[in-house]
Order: C-alpha cells, then sequence, then structure tokens
C-alpha cells in the first residue's frame, strides 16, 4: 500500500473519498502529505493528521510511506468497525 493506492483500498471499507486527502492539506478531511525536505540521507517524512480550520489535529510523523499509508489505513479501518461499518470476522 502507498500513497497512489490507499484511497481504493480506503474504499474498499467504505470509508469516504472526501474524508481523506493525499498529497495536500485540506480541512476536514484525514491528511496524508509527504514532508518537502529530504533529511540528510534524501529520505522524506510522511505525515498523517486531521485537519480542521486550518489546525492538525492527532498528528503522526513517519519516515516510510508505506508505514504511513497503513497507519492512516489501519485507523480509519478501526474507526469503521467502531461505528458498526464493518464487522469483525
Amino acid at each position: 500500500m502507498n500513497a497512489e493506492s490507499i484511497i481504493e483500498w480506503l474504499a474498499a471499507v467504505g470509508v469516504p473519498a472526501e474524508v481523506v486527502s493525499v498529497g495536500a492539506e485540506a480541512d476536514n478531511a484525514w491528511c496524508l502529505v509527504r514532508d518537502d525536505i529530504p533529511d540528510e540521507d534524501g529520505n522524506f517524512a510522511w505525515e498523517v493528521f486531521w485537519r480542521e480550520q486550518g489546525n492538525r489535529y492527532d498528528w503522526a510523523r513517519f519516515t516510510n510511506e508505506q508505514v504511513a499509508c497503513h497507519y492512516l489505513f489501519g485507523r480509519l479501518t478501526w474507526a469503521q468497525v467502531v461505528r458498526g461499518a464493518l464487522t469483525p470476522a
């Protein structure tokens, strides 16, 4: 899973596309964005957060794109389970 495929994965578990923004910050959405400045090794960090009224909430930062995507997927899938949209097998 990566930034290009996460929207499809989230749609498969019923997460509406309008609550996720990949690559850009957007209000009232979970955002997955890559930091513009690489670290000393040339690697980019990835950030996941909820954005509302221009502020970031529940912010997490990762050094790996796949880990950031799995974190967001897990978080939003769990929210679907909690609200009863998905049921554990």
